[in-house]
C-alpha cells in the first residue's frame, strides 16, 4: 500500500492535477486504496505551489465522478434480472430479497448515494446498486458530484493545514475505518447467519420457485 501511495505522489508532483485525479478514480474501483490518504498528500502538495487548493478539489472531484460512473455502468450492464437470475442460482438467497432491495433502493437511493460518500468502503460500492436500479443518471451525477465534493473538500483543506504533518490523518483515520470495515464486516455476516437460518426453517416449498426461463 505505501509503494501505491509513493506512485500517486510521484503523480501529484509531476503532472499536478490529473495526477489526483487517476488516484482518486483507482481509489473509486480499488477501494482498499485509501482516500484519507490520497487526499491529505494532495493538500500537501498543493501546499508546495504544485496548483491549488481548488484545483486539487475539482480535480479529485473529477477522479471520484468518473470512477462512480464506471462502477454505475457495471451495475446498469448487470440490471435487475441478471442479478435475479444469479440470486436464484446461489444458495440461502431469495429471489424475493432482490425485490425488496430493489424497492428500498428506489425509495432512498439518493439519499444512500450522497451519504454513502463519507462512508470508507460504501463510498465505492453504493454506485453499483444506483446502476442496477437504474437510477436516474443526472440525480446520480448531481449527489455523487455533492457527497464528493465535500468529502474532498474537507480532506484536501486537512492536508493543505497540516503540510508535511499529513501523515497525521492517516494514523486518525485509520482506526475509525477498521472500526467501519469491521462493522460492515459483522452486518454481512449476521446477513449470512439470517438467510442460513431462514434457509434452515423452510422446507422446499414451490411458491418459492421462480421459472428461471421468464428471467433470461
Amino acid at each position: 500500500m505505501n509503494t501505491i501511495v509513493e506512485w500517486v505522489l510521484d503523480l501529484m508532483e509531476q503532472i499536478g492535477g490529473p495526477g489526483i485525479a487517476l488516484g482518486i478514480f483507482l481509489e473509486n474501483i480499488f477501494p482498499p486504496i485509501p482516500s484519507e490518504v490520497i487526499l491529505p498528500l494532495a493538500g500537501f502538495t498543493s501546499a508546495q505551489g504544485h496548483y491549488t487548493p481548488v484545483e486539487a478539489v475539482l480535480w479529485a472531484t473529477l477522479g471520484s465522478v468518473a470512477g462512480a460512473l464506471l462502477l454505475y455502468g457495471i451495475g446498469a450492464a448487470l440490471g435487475l434480472e441478471r442479478l435475479k437470475v444469479i440470486a436464484h442460482r446461489m444458495p440461502l438467497v431469495d429471489v424475493a430479497d432482490i425485490d425488496k432491495a430493489d424497492a428500498w433502493f428506489t425509495r432512498h437511493g439518493p439519499k444512500a448515494v450522497f451519504f454513502g460518500r463519507f462512508i470508507p468502503g460504501i463510498r465505492s460500492l453504493i454506485s453499483v446498486p444506483a446502476g442496477i436500479d437504474r437510477m436516474r443518471l443526472g440525480s446520480f451525477l448531481g449527489f455523487t458530484t455533492a457527497g464528493s465534493l465535500i468529502w474532498n473538500s474537507l480532506f484536501v483543506a486537512i492536508g493543505y493545514q497540516l503540510g508535511d504533518r499529513y501523515e497525521l490523518v492517516e494514523r486518525y483515520m485509520d482506526p475509525i475505518s477498521k472500526v467501519v470495515y469491521a462493522l460492515i464486516i459483522l452486518a454481512v455476516l449476521g446477513t449470512i447467519a439470517w438467510l442460513v437460518r431462514r434457509s434452515m426453517r423452510r422446507t422446499q416449498d414451490p411458491d418459492d420457485s421462480i421459472d428461471i426461463e421468464t428471467l433470461d
